[in-house]
């Protein structure tokens, strides 16, 4: 059985680490050099960086500040936001990151996907999905949630893994930083349908709700992360909560 993963992330604006509710009122939330340090001595088994407001603000990633969050690392370390090109790919991979994610570029673009994939392999290509629920059909957004499409979660999903994605990372904009819990009816029909893993995000606040989205919401990984800024929930705990919840855990 392949063990589950803890996945901090740190959401990037103007150089800080900031936190929201629904993708609103970000507070700052630290610095993300010592963040991304105190998270690959306490165990994570891997680390998000989002720069969020790069492509409403139509400009690349924060190259010195990636490169200097993976020199502080050694743990697989995924980068997204801004990336529009397999030159913005090259770049942030030659700057420390291991994966990219792409989230609005895709659906502007989906060739992206394919020619990311073709270049470095699936399994450096993360699709970042943000969709919310509105009468009960789970709708794609972009631009850090700002602007609706007509684009379904779940079409967009197969249609991301047919495109060479190795792995979907799906925040549910009704549940972020609500910490009531993760969507997991939505993703356990992701996991269903796709063959690729899928990284739960948005909506966590307790032990119990990792222990939910490994078990009912069948996520292959989990993604937090005022939890773990505000020291609300520790990594070595969770991790061994866990394990005693019977989930294939790595210690």
């Amino acid at each position: 059985m392949l063990t589950k993963r803890i996945i901090p992330c740190l959401d990037i604006k103007d150089g800080r680490t900031v936190k929201g509710v629904n993708f609103l009122e970000l507070k700052d939330a630290g610095d993300p050099v010592e963040l991304a340090k105190k998270y690959a001595v306490t165990g994570a088994d891997e680390l998000v960086f989002l720069d969020i407001s790069a492509t409403e603000e139509r400009r690349k990633t924060l190259l010195e500040l990636v490169r200097k969050v993976a020199a502080t690392i050694n743990i697989p370390f995924t980068v997204g936001g801004g990336i529009s090109s397999v030159a913005d790919v090259d770049l942030l991979l030659r700057n420390g990151a291991d994966k990219v994610s792409i989230n609005s570029s895709a659906v502007k673009n989906p060739d992206l996907i394919n020619e990311i994939a073709k270049k470095y392999g699936s399994q450096c290509t993360v699709v970042a999905i943000d969709a919310k629920q509105i009468d009960g059909e789970w709708m794609v957004h972009l631009v850090g949630g700002k602007v609706a499409t007509e684009l379904s979660l779940f079409d967009w999903a197969l249609e991301v893994e047919k495109r060479g994605a190795g792995e979907i990372l799906f925040t549910s904009m009704n549940n972020d930083g609500t910490k009531n819990g993760f969507a997991n009816g939505a993703l356990a029909k992701l996991s269903e349908l796709v063959n690729i893993p899928i990284i739960a995000s948005g909506g966590a606040g307790s032990m119990e709700h990792f222990a939910d989205t490994f078990i009912k919401g069948k996520a292959d990984a989990a993604l937090a992360a005022s939890v773990f800024h505000y020291n609300e929930i520790e990594i070595p705990k969770l991790k061994h909560y866990l394990k005693q919840q019977n989930i294939a855990i790595r210690i």
